[in-house]
């Protein structure tokens, strides 16, 4: 059986310890050989089988183990996130403050980079155990979405902007002076709102992004599996299926790695700070009436879509939504975006593409495409045969569909297989 790598005095029961420390400390990974009953330090159980010998692996035993949420948990989740909301209100006034209510739409990880036995680390928040969003990621994140706004290329800036037009003073309204060249100090509104470290004089930006405690959804964390196929290139072993070569192939030997998430439908509340005394001196325009939220709204309703948060983002990691920002998203859709125009509910033939590592499936009409709904992905999904699945894998499938148009955007609200 697999057990944890620590004193004997401590025994083997840490049922009642956090996640964090039974992914840590008690991780409960190394094997016992169940002959001799010796433990043999690796990340494998001995299995005894008439005359042979049988390796058990143990990883995601270990991480399902660790994975685990009791009841003391999740009070402590709940507990944290009241904790956040009551400073919040005590710290800032209404117009100083922004919370964004989201749920993951996909698996969120982060802290992959960690050392672990298991080759992927995760991130939890000290001294807790919990799993959590460092604010520094939400923040880089942010500013990378109100980047890719600013820049036009997603058909509207939303108000934000590159340029450096935004008089940089001190407290008594004094124009900074740039060291060098001695002319006064401009800003773009992102280096205002997000910072700036690499030029002088350096500016501390007016948001400050609070931790986020996700709510997680069920009793667990999620164990997902990566495969890389490639892995005797990578560390320039010899490979015996292509005649010892080192080079890249499609023979490569699969290496299952099995990793933590925090699963789909988990709830993440955002919490956002703005220095009003500060915004006041600097863009008094934004201060009025909270007109600095519905800018910051909309590069985190960027975000939440097009980026994502934490690890593995590039394959679909890290998603967030909610049915209040859609509404919202959808209603100022022309005042964020340009002008675009709208189409009723429409009935089409189109193609259905499904992706693996996310689990989402999409269909296309044309140069459009849309993401079906979990509910009517789900349902129709039970009825497919695996010839049918394949082509959905490839995007082949055909499939009718009734949906709504946004511009180059649909919006899917049924599909179905033809008949025959």
């Amino acid at each position: 059986m697999p057990i944890a790598a620590v004193p004997h005095y401590l025994g083997q029961n840490f049922d009642t310890a956090s996640p964090g420390l039974r992914f840590g400390l008690y991780l409960r990974l190394w094997g016992v050989d169940r002959r001799s009953g010796e433990c043999n330090w690796s990340t494998s159980d001995t299995v005894y089988e008439g005359r042979g010998e049988e390796k058990e692996e143990n990883k995601s035993t270990a991480l399902k183990q660790a994975a685990r949420l009791g009841s003391d948990d999740r009070q402590t989740m709940r507990a944290l996130l009241e904790r956040q909301q009551q400073a919040l209100a005590a710290m800032a006034t209404e117009d100083a403050r922004l919370v964004l209510d989201t749920q993951a739409v996909s698996p969120f990880t982060t802290g992959l980079g960690n050392e672990h036995p298991l080759e992927n680390g995760f991130a939890f928040l000290n001294p807790y155990g919990l799993p959590y969003l460092p604010g520094s990621g939400v923040k880089g994140v942010v500013r990378r979405a109100a980047e890719e706004l600013a820049d036009g290329g997603w058909g509207g800036t939303a108000s934000w902007s590159l340029e450096c037009s935004h008089l940089l003073t001190d407290a008594s309204g004094k124009a900074l002076l740039d060291p060098e060249s001695k002319q006064p100090v401009r800003l773009s509104l992102i280096d205002l709102f997000f910072g700036r470290e690499d030029a002088s004089p350096a500016f501390r930006g007016l948001l400050q992004f609070w931790d986020v405690i996700p709510q997680v959804s069920g009793d667990a964390l999620m164990v997902e599996i990566m495969t890389p196929h490639q892995g005797h290139y990578y560390q320039q072993t010899l490979a015996t299926k292509a005649g010892n070569s080192s080079s890249p192939h499609e023979s490569g030997q699969p290496n299952p790695i099995p990793f933590l998430t925090v699963p789909p439908g988990s709830r993440f509340v955002f919490h956002v700070t703005c220095d009003m005394v500060r915004l006041r001196r600097l863009v008094p325009d934004l201060a009025e009436n909270g007109a600095w939220k519905p800018l910051l709204e909309a590069a985190m309703q960027h975000a939440f879509e097009w980026l994502g948060f934490g690890a593995k983002t590039a394959v679909g990691y890290g998603a967030m939504g909610s049915e209040a920002m859609q509404t919202t998203h959808t209603a100022k859709a022309d005042e964020r975006y340009g002008n675009v125009e709208r189409s009723e509910d429409e009935e089409a033939d189109a193609l259905l593409r499904f992706e693996k590592p996310t689990g989402k499936a999409y269909a296309r009409v044309g140069n459009s495409e849309g993401m079906v709904p979990k509910p009517i992905w789900e349902s129709l999904r039970e009825r497919l045969s695996k010839k049918q699945m394949e082509r959905a894998t490839d995007g082949k499938l055909p499939v009718r569909i009734r949906f709504s148009r946004t511009g180059r955007a649909i919006e899917i609200s049924h599909c179905e297989l033809p008949p025959g």
